[in-house]
């Protein structure tokens, strides 16, 4: 087990980025930017034992800087879509950036916790590296001075734990979570091909509802069952069989980009199971928040040129994003993700690696 840290790059303003790659006693590691706590590559093995870099991003700092699609990032203070980018506290209307179709997504394309410098803390003891920042009063119209801390840790079992803390001087709007985006086929940069499509792979969800959207992506406010329907991942289904089907839930946002309900949050139950069959990964989802966005990276833009010079796309990698539900600060039917002055913020979602 060990952490090795080198500098990654500098920042517009040139500070230094720092890169903490994290390798467990099997040779399975995760490197971590101190720039937007972002998860720039996670190497773990297939099922002959052969390593490869299973999430999207780039080599240099300085696609980061843009970044739209938000690879491998560490999102705040508000995760998914907030509707009309306005929220009310105590009677005071909150007025939060516009970014997408008049709504607010992830905070901030700009400012948001995925292009700030955050201050790294390296635990050899738990192979773990902890990342703090403190968001101001006001930042992107968010009330309260909040500081947050992020711990990743990589274990002996091929676990990958983030474990967000936080806590605010007054009330405010606390939902992290993480957009790195994974493909177990694996991500050979060397050999400068796209890599498979993510369609191939399976995905069980320990949710029998979702959300329903509106266009532009906001929940309906309902809960629907999925039994009978293409968003049933209630079983192991292929991401394929149904995301090209003209189903208006899946044309609204190109295929899957919708919140599902977990049945039992917070057990020893994973939240979503996801298969490579073909490499033999496998990837379980745990957590104890109350929803699960699935993204089926519908929305990467053809032509970007990611690690090693390899071309990515549309659904070349997924995103299982831990959550409260879109749009829950607006939404009373849903469990509400304000916390009040004081009152703390403590969430934490594992990625567990294993072979079939």
């Amino acid at each position: 087990m060990a952490i090795d840290q080198k500098l990654f790059g500098k920042t517009k303003d040139g500070k230094d980025v720092s890169v903490y790659t994290i390798t467990n006693s099997s040779g399975a590691s995760v490197s971590v930017i101190n720039f937007g706590g972002i998860i720039t590559s996670l190497k773990m093995p297939d099922a002959q034992g052969r390593f490869d870099d299973i999430v999207l991003g780039y080599d240099s700092i300085e696609p980061y800087f843009t970044n739209n699609e938000f690879f491998g990032a560490a999102i705040g203070r508000s995760a998914n879509r907030i509707a009309g980018a306005s929220f009310t506290l105590d009677g005071v209307r909150v007025s939060v950036p516009v970014n997408e179709n008049g709504n607010n997504l992830h905070t901030d394309f700009d400012h948001g916790f995925h292009k700030v410098l955050w201050s790294a803390e390296p635990d050899e003891k738990n192979n773990a590296v902890a990342l703090s920042y403190t968001s101001p009063d006001g930042e992107n119209g968010f009330p309260g001075t909040l500081s947050i801390k992020i711990t990743y840790a990589l274990s002996d079992k091929n676990e990958l734990s983030l474990h967000y803390e936080g806590v605010s001087d007054k009330k405010t709007l606390i939902n992290c979570t993480n957009h790195t985006y994974f493909n177990l086929a694996g991500l050979d940069a060397a050999s400068g091909h796209e890599p498979a499509h993510i369609e191939r792979q399976y995905l069980k969800l320990n949710a029998s509802r979702y959300n329903p959207v509106h266009p532009g992506a906001i929940p309906t406010g309902e809960c629907a069952p999925v039994k009978g329907t293409v968003f049933d991942f209630t079983d192991f289904m292929k991401i394929g069989d149904h995301i090209g089907d003209d189903e208006e839930q899946l044309t609204l946002v190109k295929g899957y980009d919708h919140n599902f309900c977990v049945d039992e949050p917070a057990s020893d139950k994973p939240y979503a199971v996801v298969e490579d069959r073909e490499s033999g990964r496998r990837m379980e989802v745990f957590s104890d928040l109350p929803g699960i966005q699935f993204y089926a990276g519908n929305c990467i833009r053809e032509g970007i040129t990611g690690k090693g010079g390899q071309p990515y796309g549309p659904r070349t990698a997924l995103c299982l994003e831990t959550q409260f539900y879109p749009n829950s600060v607006n939404e009373p039917a849903f469990e509400s993700p304000v916390f009040d002055a004081g009152k703390n913020y403590d969430t934490t979602t594992i990625y567990k690696f294993s072979t079939i």
